[in-house]
């Protein structure tokens, strides 16, 4: 667990990877703009750093290691309804951005994401509609990965019960989310 304080005039962030790099660049990024940011690289010490430093805002990797950052989301908001969460993934998909907005997290971004979008996203408050449909549907590809994230979300990231729910082998459920989904 890494902490670094600055000063209390400073916005309390909470960042939450187990990218350590990542962590650190991003971290570095975001006291430069004025934050007080406090980094843990997994759920058990994000939520004691977020008991004692109560954060206004957090920015939590859907994929800890192997936790879940869906729970961290749940978890934040069931300790401070207006801790402002953005969930950061490079495993996008509809089903964890939905579930990540129902559990409280204001937005979702896609890795890499800098700071300033980060930022930009904690400070909207409202929906862009500028934003414009595909012209095409998505891949036979893309939507087996959409289905894959939605049965094992529905199962709490429980691959074995995810595996069971689509008659198919544990092992071949987890080599296929092992793979990056396929970009649209």
């Amino acid at each position: 667990m890494d902490i670094e304080h600055t000063p209390n005039q400073q916005p309390e962030l909470l960042l939450v990877d187990d990218d350590e790099i990542y962590c650190e660049v991003l971290s570095d990024a975001l006291v430069k703009r004025n934050y007080a940011v406090s980094v843990a690289h997994n759920l058990a010490d994000a939520m004691e750093l977020a008991c004692r430093v109560e954060p206004e805002y957090a920015v939590v990797d859907l994929r800890i290691g192997t936790e879940s950052g869906l729970e961290l989301v749940k978890k934040l908001s069931e300790l401070d309804e207006n801790t402002r969460i953005i969930m950061l993934t490079g495993y996008a998909s509809v089903a964890t951005a939905v579930e990540s907005i129902k559990l409280g997290a204001v937005h979702y971004l896609t890795k890499p994401a800098t700071a300033d979008e980060v930022l930009a996203a904690l400070h909207r408050d409202e929906g862009d509609i500028t934003v414009t449909p595909s012209g095409q549907p998505l891949s036979v590809r893309r939507l087996e990965w959409e289905h894959l994230q939605k049965v094992l979300t529905e199962h709490n990231g429980n691959i074995s019960a995810a595996a069971r729910a689509l008659n198919m082998h544990r092992r071949t459920l987890q080599r296929k989310l092992a793979k990056h989904p396929v970009k649209e």
